[in-house]
């Protein structure tokens, strides 16, 4: 199994690669626009980045878990910016 780490770099990879800004990631995955990322829209990042198929949910579920402050069951800009922190560390 991927490790941690290991997925986290290549979500870093997709949102430096192929973005300016991190709001641009942000847009582009909110495929609904309502300013937030739902599981769904999180999958579709996390199958950019080339994470397992078998792992997406699971790793999308944990990110809504550690993220979602406001229990609405997605990932608004301002959880996104705080998961991008960790990124960068």
């Amino acid at each position: 199994m991927a490790s941690k780490k290991k997925i986290l770099k290549k979500i870093r990879i997709v949102l430096t690669g192929n973005f300016e800004k991190p709001e641009d990631a942000f847009n582009f995955f909110d495929k609904n626009s309502d300013g937030a990322l739902s599981k769904d829209e999180i999958v579709a990042l996390l199958k950019e980045a080339e994470i397992s198929g078998f792992l997406r949910g699971i790793v999308a579920s944990s990110l809504i878990g550690g993220y979602d402050f406001d229990n609405n069951d997605k990932v608004d800009w301002k959880e996104f910016k705080q998961a991008l922190s960790e990124l960068e560390a």
